[in-house]
């Protein structure tokens, strides 16, 4: 089964100022990973925003992902 995070984040400049966030919800995904970098654990992360389910928490590792495989021109 292929998973496809577009299909539960949406980046729409008129939706969150244009930031990625969780459809329906609208919860940013960075505040997600930033629980996840600092070591808290999917529940903390439920608890702390408890209209997330933990699909939505794989839904952001899987965006964060295909953001860092993504090359970067520049100088």
């Amino acid at each position: 089964m292929e998973f496809n995070w577009k299909d539960h984040i949406s980046v729409n400049p008129n939706i969150c100022h244009g930031r990625s966030c969780i459809k329906g919800i609208r919860i940013w995904v960075s505040p997600i990973l930033d629980l996840l970098a600092s070591g808290s654990t999917n529940d903390e992360i439920m608890h702390e925003y408890p209209q997330l389910k933990i699909e939505d928490i794989f839904t952001c590792i899987a965006f964060s992902a295909d953001v860092a495989a993504f090359r970067i021109k520049g100088g």
